[in-house]
């Protein structure tokens, strides 16, 4: 099937972010790991699993409406040197995934290509409530119980 060309522009574009993020999560919880923050490590290779679902799910989308995907092509990543910026770079890399993800969905809407709408639907509601929401909550631990209390807690 032969899909809207805004629409396929747009998931290539969101491929991007997916592909950014899983290699993100990748790098970061072999970070924790070797620092011996083994529930750190755990949470977030389980989020590169997860982006990596998303990433699989796009693909399939831009294979059904007849394009080819780029996975050479993917934003940049930013890689943090501690726990703190870590998350904070993570948070911020979810923050831009949900912008892009509404923005998809309403082009979607407007190309009415209902079947990828409802697909990106359901990545929003991963990225808001469950990734975006741990990483805030993350942060807001370290403020309330201090860096090294957290740091211990995630041994």
């Amino acid at each position: 099937m032969q899909g809207s060309q805004r629409v396929i522009d747009e998931l290539k574009k969101l491929l991007a972010g997916e592909l950014a993020a899983r290699d993100q999560y990748f790098i970061h919880s072999r970070m924790y790991e070797d620092w011996g923050l083994s529930k750190l490590y755990e949470r977030l290779d389980h989020e590169r699993v997860e982006e990596t679902e998303h990433a699989d799910a796009i693909i399939k989308r831009l294979l059904f409406l007849g394009a080819v995907p780029d996975l050479n092509n993917q934003d940049s990543l930013n890689v943090g040197s501690d726990v703190i910026s870590m998350l904070k770079n993570d948070l911020a890399l979810e923050y831009h995934v949900v912008g892009a993800l509404k923005a998809g969905i309403q082009l979607c809407e407007a190309e009415q290509d209902y079947v990828t709408r409802d697909m990106l639907k359901a990545q929003l509601f991963d990225t808001e409530e469950d990734h975006a929401y741990w990483l805030e909550k993350q942060l807001g631990l370290i403020d309330k119980i201090g860096l090294q209390n957290y740091l211990q807690a995630q041994m």
